[in-house]
């Protein structure tokens, strides 16, 4: 593990639990959040030079099993012209994962799922992608590569 790594498990551990919190559903969405808000900065980094736009949106996220059943939480949108992929948070708790965030093109009028993200838990940091129609234990490192592999469907 690298120390920026090191480093930043170590900011992120400090900055998702603090002695507020009085359940692991409020831990589980403050960690969602913040996992969030640093995908959009790491795709910041890799967007450098592209010329892409990017917002930042507030969305609600219904689940069940956390208390008063729902959150809000921020989504990424990326748009070129008039195409747009959006990053959108789905869920926090399923099957092996907590936090899932399903990525979709919105292009000529209608919508594609290209596949989701997941955030694992425990110890990995890692956010996984599966393209549509995969399993979740199938995924792979959601990495630079495949987010440029993912964008590519932004330039017609």
């Amino acid at each position: 593990m690298s120390a920026k790594s090191q480093f930043l498990k170590k900011l992120q551990s400090r900055q998702i639990a603090p002695a507020s919190f009085s359940s692991k559903s409020q831990i589980d969405i403050a960690t969602f959040r913040l996992r969030m808000e640093q995908l959009q900065e790491q795709m910041d980094e890799w967007l450098v030079g592209t010329g892409l736009n990017m917002e930042k949106l507030t969305v609600p996220v219904t689940d069940l099993l956390v208390e008063g059943g729902a959150f809000n939480i921020s989504a990424i949108v990326l748009s070129y012209e008039n195409r747009a992929i959006k990053f959108l948070p789905i869920f926090l708790y399923s099957q092996g994962v907590t936090g899932g965030v399903e990525i979709t093109l919105h292009a000529g009028g209608g919508v594609t799922t290209l596949g989701r993200l997941f955030m694992r838990a425990g110890n990995v940091s890692d956010w996984t992608f599966n393209p549509h129609s995969t399993l979740p234990r199938a995924g792979r490192i959601f990495d630079e590569d495949t987010f440029f592999r993912l964008i590519t469907s932004l330039l017609p």
